[in-house]
């Protein structure tokens, strides 16, 4: 009996030891499960099937999948191209005197066809892989005889281009600035192509390209205008049909401007609260982003590598894990002026904080500028969007008022200007600051750590930022040193040309022959070299063709 007894006893301790180990381990399990899906997911969405060769010069025929940022010479474009032996994706590059090409129509050109290679060094951006997640391999240059012929059915996507393709038409045909037109592109339709370098310089110095980004500021404000019309003069026991029309507008909002990473993930987010709202249960804005995430994610794993994947969502965690902590080192919110004043600096402040490792890993150079300018441009956004997307409404239906036009185009000349004036604070700018993938993560483990610290200041609490600082200046500081130990000569291929470097300790030297433009240099070869090797001086030396060897540190290198 006794035995009996002890063995119920053993099982029972057992078994709820299993279920309790189970329990505790429940989220680890589903978090491998998940990566473990992922990994399979991403390995079938990568498989490459092999294609026929492609010659240099082809005549190809194709049709345009969407449009990229301009340049100083070429329009550029993604493209569907087909030759004799075999289809692929491809960017068109088109002198920028030719007339602007669209979704509606099927072209046939001459094309000097180039193959996507890997960058010389490891301290380049890698562009051709950068093309490759997005399924192209080849860069096609016109070379002439560029026909079209209009499409005899489309597809429903290919319809919703088109007509987004004729909207920015005519929007370049209003009566404004072309800074203003293209600030209106930009913020309403997600379309940046052709605004000029010195206004996007501007807001990525000032850390308000947000603004042009269409994301969850955007998608909300619009959702707030949709549903404020369709429930203005409603009863009340409508309200919720208000709410499900609002959400079914916001995603054909969001199909009309193109499903982008922000765009996206702001609407699933949108419709997941709004779903807990009318289910009358408490809205998770972790569930809402996990969700988000998800979705995104299992339609396209190489997103989880998008620059602005990364930021996006890391932003809006940064908003969750940060935004109360900070706002309750604040007074009491006891009117409406200060709840905005101490949001809006909170927000901003979370953000950033949470955004700034990755900010500092793929653009090395951070603005403290960017707190103040957001604390001020903010809180009139909603009033821009919503005046800009006002604008869009009139143009989409042809509607043109002058007076109209004439203040909204002083409106965002006079926040151009602002901006550009936040802009020229170059003593709050600091670039090329090295940062590598390790120092970025234990920066995002510092961050994590800061929300405790504001929560409660107490010994454990600040002993572990401590820790984490230390351990970041140690690790930083063994970077430093053994990049100092490491002396190299190398010739970089800038074009047609040769740019010549030699480094030796912290400091390097660049020989650039005369006639080439030094500041596309610096942008492409010498900051990201810089950065990568952690040099704090760099010296820019220009020498005529006809040079066959230079000197540098006493000690004699042959260009040739």
């Amino acid at each position: 009996m006794y035995l009996i007894v002890l063995g119920y006893i053993v099982v029972l301790i057992f078994t709820f030891f299993k279920s309790f180990m189970i329990y505790k381990l429940m989220p680890y399990l589903l978090g491998i499960m998940f990566l473990g899906i992922g990994i399979i997911f991403h390995f079938l969405n990568t498989v490459s099937f092999e294609n026929h060769p492609i010659s240099k010069n082809e005549t190809i025929v194709f049709t345009i999948s969407k449009k990229l940022n301009s340049n100083n010479q070429f329009k550029k474009y993604e493209i569907v191209a087909q030759t004799v032996a075999t289809n692929f994706k491809a960017v068109f590059y088109v002198p920028k005197e030719k007339k602007e090409l669209d979704f509606n129509h099927i072209y046939k050109a001459n094309v000097y066809v180039a193959l996507l290679n890997p960058p010389q060094y490891d301290f380049q951006f890698d562009y051709s892989q950068y093309l490759k997640r997005k399924g192209i391999d080849y860069q096609c240059y016109f070379s002439g005889n560029l026909l079209e012929s209009t499409k005899e059915s489309f597809y429903l996507n290919e319809k919703i281009r088109q007509k987004r393709w004729e909207l920015l038409q005519t929007m370049d045909k209003l009566k404004m600035s072309s800074q203003s037109r293209e600030f209106l592109k930009g913020i309403i339709l997600a379309d940046r192509t052709e605004m000029d370098y010195q206004t996007m310089e501007d807001f990525n110095k000032t850390g308000l390209i947000h603004l042009l980004a269409i994301s969850g500021t955007h998608i909300a404000v619009i959702f707030g205008l949709f549903y404020f019309i369709s429930t203005r003069y409603s009863p009340v026991r409508f309200k919720k049909y208000g709410v499900i029309g609002s959400v079914i507008l916001i995603w054909i909002f969001a199909a009309f401007i193109g499903f982008g990473n922000s765009v996206l993930r702001s609407c699933i987010m949108l419709t997941v609260y709004f779903m807990y709202v009318l289910l009358e249960r408490k809205p998770d804005v972790l569930h809402s982003m996990a969700l988000a995430s998800f979705i995104i994610l299992i339609s396209d794993t190489q997103q989880i590598f998008d620059v602005g994947f990364q930021l996006s969502f890391l932003a809006v965690l940064g908003i969750y894990w940060l935004n109360q902590p900070i706002l309750k080192c604040f007074p009491r919110q006891d009117n409406y002026l200060k709840k905005i004043v101490f949001n809006t600096f909170s927000i901003s402040v979370s953000a950033q904080l949470a955004t700034l490792p990755l900010v500092l890993y793929y653009f090395h150079q951070f603005s403290f500028i960017s707190i103040i300018a957001n604390f001020i441009i903010v809180p009139f956004s909603e009033f821009i969007i919503v005046f800009s997307f006002l604008m869009t409404t009139l143009v989409a239906i042809k509607l043109d008022f002058v007076f109209m036009t004439m203040m909204y185009d002083f409106v965002i000349d006079f926040l151009l200007k602002t901006i550009h004036w936040f802009a020229g604070f170059d003593m709050f700018l600091f670039k090329n600051v090295s940062v590598n993938i390790s120092e970025m993560f234990l920066l995002l483990g510092i961050v994590y750590l800061v929300r405790f610290v504001i929560l409660k200041i107490n010994i454990r609490n600040t002993a572990r930022l401590v820790m984490a600082m230390l351990l970041y200046c140690i690790m930083r500081i063994g970077f430093n040193i053994y990049q100092y130990q490491l002396d190299e000569v190398l010739i970089h291929d800038f074009y047609k040309s040769k740019i010549f470097s030699v480094k030796k300790g912290n400091k390097a030297c660049f020989w650039v022959e005369d006639g080439i433009d030094i500041k596309k240099v610096d942008t492409y070869i010498i900051s990201q070299y810089r950065c990568s090797r952690r040099l704090d001086d760099v010296q820019v030396k220009t020498f005529p063709a006809s040079v066959k060897k230079v000197v540098y540190d006493e000690k004699e290198y042959h260009l040739k």
